[in-house]
């Protein structure tokens, strides 16, 4: 099947998302002095941005890519969860299973980016310090907001029922796991256990809790830190990189593996028909890498919606290192349109 017959059919296809919600707020201003309080930099807000984070922008990926998507998750009862389910509702992704826990804030993290290149000297009364360059784009702090508590066994079961009575429905399955306490080993089996007997491939962006409980599922798309950390062993080398990937693709009896790799690209893992490990490595597409925040969403969202349209894993990891080669050329979580990759597809 050709790359450009596939991305078309994205439109026809509704994706389940389930994770760790998240509001991403961008705080942008400039830096010229140092505060005569203490030794630290005063930041002028010029502007400010929210946006979509964690399983939020999965869903947001997959509908700007033309599909259907349905979000399933945990919000605080606070203005943040307001805010951000209206931001969903207006994109046409499906909120009727958010739930609200009363226990727990809405997650939220704040990203505080100079947005000109300012510099400056501090004055004798402060030692002669001088202040720093900071270059646009510069990530001065990040401000998290949140609980990593699990939810209650009510919520829990709850969430499971609304997954497994909606999942006939869906052509491929996300789970967007960022470790803030909603996924479990339970409700993966359960996930695992469904989608299996309805023929449903489930990808899953994985994070470190509960990276090897997600045995059976059909796709894992770690980077390669969190692989490192998984297996606690160091990627030196291509020969140290399959030496992971075969376990992890083994270990949880995967159907295909893509560690994401940064500027290197990313690797697909995954068994032929004679057993026989076969591993391919695909070189970034990216020329301009201006911010990697939520790339990994966008891997993972495009990796879905090919294999949703019944493609195989090599196709999927050649249109997911395409859609993230353009995504990292965007500022802050942003999303890929199916005219860019139709665009960009001669750099597989």
């Amino acid at each position: 099947m050709k790359l450009n017959t596939i991305i078309p059919q994205f439109q026809n296809k509704k994706v389940m998302v389930i994770g760790d919600i998240i509001v991403d707020e961008y705080i942008w201003g400039e830096v010229n002095r140092i505060s005569p309080e203490a030794p630290v930099p005063i930041f002028e807000k010029t502007s400010e941005k929210t946006g979509c984070g964690g399983a939020a922008n999965v869903a947001q990926n997959i509908v700007s890519l033309g599909a259907r998507a349905e979000l399933i998750g945990v919000i605080g009862k606070d203005r943040d969860g307001e805010k951000l389910v209206q931001m969903l509702n207006s994109m046409g992704i499906g909120t009727a299973e958010i739930c609200i826990d009363v226990q727990r804030p809405t997650s939220k993290k704040t990203r505080v980016i100079v947005d000109a290149d300012t510099t400056g000297t501090i004055n004798s009364f402060n030692s002669g310090l001088e202040l720093t360059r900071y270059n646009q784009g510069h990530h001065l702090l990040r401000i998290d907001q949140e609980s990593k508590q699990e939810i209650s066994a009510i919520l829990r079961e709850h969430i499971s029922r609304s997954i497994l009575s909606r999942m006939d429905e869906c052509d491929a399955i996300i789970i967007s796991d960022y470790d803030k306490g909603l996924i479990s080993a339970e409700l993966i089996q359960s996930v695992v256990i469904k989608a299996k007997s309805c023929n449903i491939p489930t990808i899953v962006d994985p994070k470190r809790n509960n990276f090897w409980n997600y045995e059976g599922i059909t796709a894992l798309t770690p980077n390669d830190k969190e692989a490192c950390a998984a297996t606690q062993e160091m990627i030196n080398d291509v020969s140290h990189l399959i030496s992971v990937g075969e376990k992890i693709l083994d270990d949880l009896s995967l159907s295909a593996l893509l560690i994401t790799r940064d500027a290197k690209g990313m690797s697909l893992f995954q068994r032929g028909p004679d057993g026989v490990l076969q591993v391919e490595h695909l070189p970034s597409t990216s020329s301009d890498v201006v911010d990697v925040t939520g790339a990994g969403d966008t891997v993972t969202a495009v990796f879905a919606l090919t294999l949703a349209v019944q493609s195989d894993y090599r196709t999927a990891a050649q249109l997911s290192n395409i859609a993230g080669g353009i995504v990292v050329g965007k500022l802050g979580c942003a999303t890929v349109k199916p005219e860019e990759m139709m665009l960009n597809l001669d750099k597989c």
